[in-house]
Order: structure tokens, then sequence, then C-alpha cells
């Protein structure tokens, strides 16, 4: 990929460390409740980067029923944002990217290229979401192989689910961000070779499914996404985004998961309130242009049908669409 790999710096990681230790992580409340107070951004040597992605998030929030958790990260700048980070959502499908890291990570410790077959599920299960193509790798991989890749990524405020249902797995947005890593800056556990195949199918998204943090990105920045969008009975939707985005010497990544939304369509425009002023800002920061932004127009209808990573009712099955 058009980007230097390059070891985020201590300092870096112990901002965004120190931003998540005075951040709540107890109960869940909705985002615009809290945004008076909010207090999201940090940038050594660029306060005015912080200050102002501090007053547009909360602007972009404000009043929102969402539920809400993010992590932001800009390399050049080392600004890092996060509101929430440790709480716990529902994975839905952005649990695949962790499915795909942990297949990419089996291969390599056999010393062995991926089979036909491990290719034909990550391109089916990252591309276009499929269900059954997740099912039959975390079949293949087992509990405690994608339990010690969680470890081997520091995730370990992730918890899986051991019954088979992947998608109800238990994320944070901190641990998101450590994932994302893994195909950036963390060289320690996948090969170069690998983290640049994950990184191509994630920027391989079908169109359909590149909303979210992807919203409002410079046209010529080149974008890698895996969504996740699960109803349920409790809490309503939950409606996740995931982000890198490289190019022109740039590298950042966006986390943003959300519940409680009444809508699908209605969790995608939190997440894209947000993503759009990250991307408008860190543009206007490094004063020049990847390309036009988008007009901010952040609400879309979407399909308003569930992912399928867990039935909405207790007993439906699992399907194996192609979503």
């Amino acid at each position: 990929m058009p980007h230097a790999r390059v070891a985020r710096t201590g300092r870096a990681t112990a901002l965004l460390l120190a931003v998540a230790a005075l951040l709540p992580a107890a109960p869940a409340q909705a985002a615009g409740a809290s945004q008076e107070s909010g207090h999201y951004c940090t940038a050594p040597g660029h306060p005015g980067l912080a200050a102002r992605l501090d007053r547009d998030i909360a602007h972009a929030v404000s009043g929102r029923k969402s539920t809400l958790s993010f992590t932001v990260w800009d390399e050049g700048t080392g600004l890092t944002c996060g509101f929430r980070p440790n709480a716990q959502y529902d994975s839905a499908s952005i649990v695949k990217v962790t499915l795909m890291t942990a297949t990419l990570l089996r291969a390599q410790e056999e010393g062995r290229p991926l089979s036909a077959w491990e290719e034909l599920n990550l391109r089916l299960m990252i591309t276009i979401s499929d269900n059954q193509s997740a099912t039959n790798l975390y079949n293949s991989l087992g509990v405690p192989f994608i339990q010690f890749t969680l470890n081997r990524c520091g995730m370990h405020d992730t918890v899986l689910n051991t019954t088979g249902d992947w998608g109800l797995t238990q994320v944070t947005a901190h641990d998101e961000m450590k994932q994302l890593d893994v195909y950036t800056v963390n060289g320690t556990v996948l090969s170069p070779a690998n983290q640049a195949y994950g990184l191509r199918l994630m920027s391989e998204v079908v169109p359909g499914q590149r909303w979210g943090t992807p919203f409002g990105a410079p046209r010529d920045i080149t974008v890698q996404v895996k969504n996740g969008w699960l109803q349920r009975v409790t809490f309503a939707w939950r409606v996740h985004s995931l982000g890198i985005f490289t190019g022109h010497g740039r590298l950042y990544q966006m986390a943003v998961l959300t519940q409680e939304d009444p809508s699908m369509s209605y969790g995608i425009g939190t997440i894209q309130r947000i993503a759009w002023h990250v991307h408008h800002d860190l543009d206007s920061f490094y004063g020049e242009t990847a390309g036009p932004l988008p007009s901010y127009v952040p609400d879309l209808q979407a399909s308003e049908e569930s992912d399928g990573s867990y039935p909405l009712l207790h007993g439906q099955r699992l399907k194996g669409r192609l979503k």
C-alpha cells in the first residue's frame, strides 16, 4: 500500500492511553447527553487542531440518540481522539477483520501461503460481508486460535462468543484501533505481505458497504473499510465502522461504534457526522488537498436490513446471505 510503515511512537501510544483513562467507560449514555463537557482529542504540538476537532465532533453528535464510542489516530500529527473507548458492543460484522487476521496469521505461523479455499472465503467475507464465509473460517480456526490472535494483537478487552455466534463478540473502540494497527503500524503480528493483502481486501469492499468512516475522505485518499450493522430486540441497531486512510504521505484511522440507533440509517448518520469532520479538519490542517471533499450531507437512506451476523429473534437461523 502507498504509505510508509513506521512504528507508532511510545509517546503517541501513551497519550492515547491517557485519554482513554480520562474518559468514562461505565454506564452507556446517549452521545448527545455528554457533549457539553466532552474533551476528545489531543495532538502534541498541535493544540489548535485538537481544539478544532473537539468543537466539531461535539457539534456533530449534539442531540444524537446513538450510544457512541470512537477512537481516531493520525500518524502525521500524533492526533488521538477517544470517547468511551473501553465500552463493549456486539461486534456485528466488524469482527470479520479479526477473523481475517486470524486466517492470515495461521497460514503465516504454518509457513505456507493461503489456500484457495481460504482466499475465496476471505474475499467473500470482507468485500461483500458474506456470513457463511465468516462461519466457515470461524469453524476452521476454532476459538483457541482466534483467542491466540487477539492476544497477539493486544486486544485484551475483546471477548469472544464461544457458542459460535461470532457476531456477538464483545468489542471496544480501543481494541478495534489495535486491530487496525495490525495492518499499518504494528509489524509484530503479520508480515508486510499479509498486511498488504488485508488492506487490499478492505479497499475492495463493494460500494454499497462503503458508508460510515469513509464519508468525507478526500477523493485521492485510499479508503480501507469494514462495517457492521446489526439489529437486535434489545438496544435496537448496532452500527459500526472501521476505516484506514492512506496516500499523499498520510495515514490515519478511525473506529466508530454505536448502538441504540432507532434505525440503520440513523446510526450511519451519526458515524458520518464524525467522520466528515475528521477528514475535513485533517485535510485543512495539512493545507494540501488530496482531492475535493464531498459536501456535508451525512444522512442517507440505508437498506434497514441487518448484516445477519446474529438473528433478530432467538431461534432464527443465522443466514449466510450476501450483504
